[in-house]
């Protein structure tokens, strides 16, 4: 009798290639897909059956739900008229890296339990390093180095992590964590990621220990307010440990001014992380870099995402810090069932030590793959596309007497909105992804509410964003 839980190679090569088939037919048909889905809370649910089935059902079968159930309850977020939030991207070679280290099943949390996973992930790290051009510090031949996590959300994380390891060795009282009874407190832009603010309340210094400081009209963080909140603290008897700045913000892409926000925490010993989520890929490209990279140089963390704009598909955070063994010192936690003689040594690294869970996916096979597969010049190429598209999106914007643009276009994303103010900003974006043509989300810019367009589709043309562009000052009649 055949088991059919066991690996058949045969079988798996046969249903592979139907698999493959799908998603190649997937990709294919999405510019003729309505982007968004038309259901309501349930519907999904309500089509699948009650209970699991207890004997195995052919490949067909479940294909044919995909896409008779699944599908249509989809954002599809590789659409090529897909502008809202940021882009989630992918490629053929990182999907081909995904489906390899599926297949390897490997299970990377020490050195020891894959020499090749960990290697091949500090390797292609100093890779992305040496392509963004960041400092030194950062490279794995020093006391530094880099780690992939999951998202920007693990990397602010583990940073205030690590910081408050630095600035308190785990002293902890009732008032939440403090150095010598000193409370401890973090300190982010107004217009920060939400994860800041979140990895704040788990550590446990509390969300009401994150001070939120104001942004100026352009998105960034007010370097001047910061060391007045900074000083105010430490005259009350307070510890400044950790300070959050913004390269590229989710409402406007706005750079925090790292260089001036770096002194400012150097006067306090305060741990300087840089969350360069989506804007940090445009690093790559030199003419781009200037201020992306700015202050990297006294920065303890700086992080970007390759699954936003580097054709790396979810999830994949790339993340550096100057002292890797503050950070390993902070998170590590070995029982004598992981001891080994190669951690031992000292001679390795173990990155579960670099993360908050003990298991690790093979990450760095898809940006390894999308690196070589691709090339650094193909990848800058599709941002420098991405980027004078938005260029021309906002000119047709700053032409039109009905618009404005609510701050310059940066790099790739353009925040408008109609003079009318905010009722017909808002009705203008919901009758244009009502259309589902195209998809673009909002935020707010000050007192104003904006249409957020972030180009950075894997799939998306010139075509698509002038369209676009043409489908929202037809629908703002």
């Amino acid at each position: 009798m055949n088991d059919p839980v066991s690996f058949d190679p045969e079988r798996f090569r046969e249903e592979g290639r139907a698999v493959v088939d799908w998603i190649a037919d997937y990709w294919a048909s999405l510019a003729s897909r309505p982007i968004s889905p038309d259901v309501s809370p349930g519907d999904v649910r309500s089509q699948l059956p009650s209970r699991p089935p207890e004997s195995p059902e052919p490949l067909a079968d479940v294909l044919r739900d995909l896409d008779r159930v699944i599908v249509p309850g989809l954002l599809h977020w590789q659409h090529p008229a897909f502008f809202g939030y940021f882009p989630a991207s992918a490629s053929g070679p990182s999907i081909l890296g995904e489906l390899l280290s599926a297949g390897l099943g490997v299970q990377g949390m020490l050195w020891a339990t894959s020499p090749a996973c960990t290697e091949l992930e500090t390797h292609v790290l100093d890779w992305l390093r040496d392509l963004l051009g960041l400092p030194e510090r950062f490279a794995s031949s020093g006391a530094g180095g880099g780690v992939i996590q999951d998202s920007a959300s693990s990397g602010v994380l583990v940073a205030l992590v690590a910081a408050r390891e630095r600035a308190t060795g785990l002293v902890t009282n009732r008032e939440g964590l403090a150095q010598n009874n000193r409370p401890l407190v973090a300190y982010a832009s107004a217009d920060a990621h939400s994860s800041v603010e979140k990895a704040a309340g788990i550590i446990g210094i509390g969300r009401d220990w994150l001070r939120k400081i104001p942004a100026d009209a352009a998105g960034r963080m007010d370097a001047a307010a910061l060391a007045t909140a900074m000083t105010a603290d430490t005259d009350a008897g307070r510890r400044p440990f950790f300070v959050a700045a913004t390269v590229g913000t989710t409402a406007s892409g706005a750079i925090d001014p790292v260089a001036e926000i770096a002194a400012i925490a150097a006067r306090h010993s305060a741990w300087l992380h840089v969350d360069a989520a989506w804007a940090g890929a445009a690093a790559i490209c030199p003419e781009f870099r200037g201020p992306l990279v700015a202050g990297a140089e006294s920065a303890d963390s700086w992080g970007f995402n390759p699954h936003k704009w580097l054709l790396v598909n979810f999830d994949c955070h790339a993340l550096w810090v100057a002292d890797r063994a503050t950070l390993a010192s902070a998170l590590s936690m070995k029982p004598d069932y992981l001891r080994n003689q190669a951690t031992e040594s000292g001679a390795v690294i173990d990155y579960c030590d670099w993360q908050v869970p003990l298991g690790r996916r093979f990450r760095a096979l898809k940006l390894w793959m999308t690196l070589r597969m691709l090339g650094a010049e193909a990848l800058r190429d599709h941002i420098r596309r991405h980027v004078a598209w938005a260029g021309e999106f906002a000119e047709q914007v700053a032409a039109n007497p009905r618009f404005q643009l609510l701050v310059p276009p940066n790099l790739s994303l353009v925040c408008l909105a109609l003079r009318a103010g905010d009722t017909a900003t808002q009705a203008l974006l919901d009758r244009v992804n009502a259309t589902g043509h195209a998809f673009l989300t909002h935020a707010r810019i000050g007192s104003r509410l904006a249409i957020r367009l972030a180009v950075g589709g894997a799939t998306t043309t010139r075509d698509d964003v002038m369209a676009t562009w043409r489908s929202i000052a037809d629908l703002a009649n």
